[in-house]
């Protein structure tokens, strides 16, 4: 299917209606899974906003979903990898979600509010992981149940405490913590999601709150940005995206990303290979952040060691335009061979050459 095929069926996201209708100039994008505005200012200032300010964005292809039932706990903790009984009250945690053979089917975030459990599902995941879990409600006292009141708009940027500040809202301090307040006769869910780089936050509420939210936070010097620039600063934080940098053939522990992982929690479903690998062995590969000095390759462009041996592919690229300079930044499956001479990478993107090296931490941006 063509992206021009995929645009006249995907959903716009409710916030791309809200901009429309206030006249804001914005073309839509495909963007997981949903279609959202790819600009909504000069990409230097979207950058800038994300990297050093703040910058208020589009979150409409979040979904929430309640997990109900009197083996709610139960059961999901035996579906994901990351801890589900031991979380705290308005903590979350973010997880893999894995089959039999401990290969990747998604990823998700799950939310404790008091006894009350939910799932953050992304909307190009969401009938795939839906289907998986329903498919492992067998006898259990579970029933999976969409929330679909509410919607999400996102601000995100080193600066953004202080646009919260501005408008009396609380801070989070901690991420993967979320609090309820009421502002302005508007009830919000207040969310801080994990970020390398500057933090991240999740407002819920109705349409007719996050309408005052967004106004709020653009007179406290939030700047709109779109989903290139945030997909961008994405890569540029090393935070991979499923479907892109994490796919169904890959096991976890090939992703690097070990936050979604807990080897205290008990049984889940593909756990025996999860454990298998951590206690006898070890995988030839893992998605690594690089920096590369040329132009931007394309998703699936090998990369190679000096003298040709292969060394892994990119999964994701992006150059950030930035006020020392572009720089660009990518994600990309590394063999054990390259990592262990951690020497530059190099790659071809049309007649142009680049060379990768691997970064051990998030660059600063700033």
């Amino acid at each position: 299917m063509t992206e021009t095929d995929l645009a006249s069926t995907t959903p716009a996201t409710p916030l791309s209606v809200l901009l429309a209708s206030a006249a804001v100039p914005h073309d839509l994008t495909v963007y997981r899974g949903v279609l959202t505005p790819r600009e909504l200012d000069a990409p230097e200032r979207e950058i800038a906003a994300l990297a050093k300010g703040a910058a208020v964005h589009d979150l409409g292809w979040l979904n929430r979903v309640a997990v109900q039932g009197e083996d709610r706990f139960r059961w999901l903790s035996g579906m994901v990898t990351n801890v589900v009984n031991e979380l705290g009250i308005n903590a979350g945690a973010w997880s893999l979600v894995l089959n039999a053979q401990g290969r990747i089917q998604g990823d998700l975030t799950v939310w404790r509010e008091k006894d009350e459990l939910e799932l953050e599902i992304a909307s190009d995941l969401y009938e795939r992981l839906m289907a998986h879990l329903e498919g492992f409600i067998v006898m259990d006292d579970v029933e999976l149940v969409a929330l679909n009141e509410e919607m999400a708009l996102g601000l995100t940027g080193p600066a953004s405490d202080e646009a919260l500040g501005r408008l009396s809202l609380p801070t989070l301090p901690a991420s993967l913590s979320a609090t309820r307040v009421e502002w302005n006769g508007v009830d919000l869910r207040i969310v801080r999601g994990y970020g390398a780089l500057a933090p991240h936050y999740e407002f819920w509420s109705t349409e007719t709150g996050i309408k005052r939210v967004l106004k709020g936070l653009r007179t406290a010097g939030a700047i709109l940005v779109g989903s290139a620039s945030l997909d961008g600063f994405r890569i540029a934080e090393g935070i991979p995206a499923y479907g892109i940098d994490m796919v169904e053939r890959d096991l976890p522990q090939e992703t690097s990303q070990m936050r979604a992982l807990n080897f205290n929690k008990g049984c889940y479903l593909g756990q025996e290979i999860v454990e298998r690998i951590r206690s006898r062995g070890s995988v030839h590969r893992h998605l690594r952040q690089l920096e590369l000095v040329g132009p931007v390759p394309a998703a699936g462009t090998e990369l190679t060691m000096d003298g040709g041996t292969a060394a892994g592919q990119i999964t994701s690229a992006a150059r950030l335009t930035l006020a020392a300079g572009p720089r660009v930044f990518a994600l990309g499956m590394i063999g054990g061979e390259a990592e262990v001479r951690n020497q530059p990478l190099n790659y071809t993107a049309g007649t142009a050459t680049g060379t990768a090296r691997i970064l051990a931490a998030p660059p600063k941006l700033a």
